[in-house]
């Protein structure tokens, strides 16, 4: 298959984008496929879309032209509206499918997906509605909220809005803020007093115009990833330092991943099936990860939110899942494509 892997982007999550996008395309063209790394942004400006898929590519050359363009990212984002970049679109055109590796605003939050939806290009992951939805924590806790799934009080703030105390917002400290939709722990606060509160808002705002305010749940982090709606094993992660931040995610050995989880039975199959309600509830169309909190106290588990493209670096945790249930990296990127492609026969 010609396959178009569509990475880096605009968002605060380029650099893991660019990280999970070299690891699909490489196991991809390793069986066999004619796979190429694009910056969906930046674009390959001296491609031929004629010639682009040909066997002789450089994924190492491809990696180090987008990369070529992280110092100047915001230069060039102020300078022109059009996000597509060069060849872009012509490339995704050609391509039998579009391997999102995306994470974040303007990749993860429906927006190209609704694109190319319009355009007839074929992507992996879910469709434009549930990836929005999914993308807005604030949004995903309402929906949760209607479906009787346990997810931690909280309430959505905007920019320019009257500062507040926890009290007044009806909230216990510690407290957790972060963005709405942003990813990857970026720009995520935990706050114990009302000073720590109104620095999370001020970081919080400096990304977007609304924050989530949270209570802070004090346990065990958990995550699993649904597959074509089934539930994989879970992963239990135990950062050695503070919380599950970014440089907790992504640097190698600052975290301890267990899976599966060594947790009680019950509490494995009742993780799971939240997992696919929470998955169901969201509209989710083949593959997504759900993150939850078991609190220490009592082992009540909560969901948190849903990561529709969640990432495929070698830290990345759908990955080792999936290897658990005997399935290599290889074998994971071609498994992704087949249940994206599903909805597409649906519509034949």
């Amino acid at each position: 298959m010609k396959i178009v892997v569509l990475a880096a982007g605009t968002s605060t999550e380029r650099a893991v984008s660019i990280v999970s996008g070299t690891g699909i395309c490489r196991a991809l063209r390793a069986n066999g496929h004619q796979a190429i790394l694009v910056d969906i942004f930046s674009g390959w400006k001296e491609a031929d879309p004629e010639t682009a898929f040909d066997d002789a590519y450089d994924i190492d050359e491809a990696v180090r032209y987008i990369n070529s363009f992280n110092d100047h990212l915001e230069e060039e984002i102020a300078s022109r509206r059009e996000f597509f970049g060069p060849n872009v679109l012509e490339l995704c055109r050609r391509a039998d499918i579009v391997f999102l590796a995306l994470h974040g605003a303007n990749g993860e939050d429906g927006k190209v997906q609704a694109a190319f939806d319009l355009l007839g290009i074929r992507y992996t992951g879910t469709d434009y509605l549930s990836s929005a939805i999914s993308m807005d924590k604030s949004r995903t806790k309402q929906v949760f909220h209607e479906e009787g799934i346990s997810t931690p009080r909280g309430i959505t703030v905007f920019r320019g809005e009257k500062r507040r105390s926890s009290a007044e917002f009806g909230l216990d400290l510690p407290l957790i803020v972060k963005p709405c939709c942003g990813g990857s722990s970026v720009g995520v606060s935990i706050c114990h007093t009302d000073e720590e509160l109104a620095k999370g808002l001020d970081i919080a705002f400096r990304l977007e115009e609304s924050a989530l305010i949270e209570e802070f749940i004090e346990g065990d982090e958990l995550t699993c990833a649904v597959i074509d709606r089934e539930a994989y094993p879970i992963v239990l992660i135990c950062p050695k330092t503070g919380y599950y931040d970014y440089t907790n995610k992504y640097q190698a050995g600052c975290t301890d991943e267990f899976c599966p989880a060594p947790i009680p039975e019950e509490k494995t199959k009742e993780i799971q099936a939240l997992a696919i309600k929470a998955n169901d509830a969201l509209g989710i169309l083949g593959y997504a990860r759900f993150d939850f909190l078991m609190r220490r106290s009592d082992k009540k588990i909560y969901c948190l939110e849903c990561n529709t493209l969640p990432g495929m670096t070698p830290t990345s945790l759908v990955p080792l899942e999936a290897s658990v249930v005997g399935m290599d990296y290889v074998s994971l990127c071609e498994k992704l494509i087949e249940v994206s492609m599903k909805k597409y026969r649906k519509e034949a």
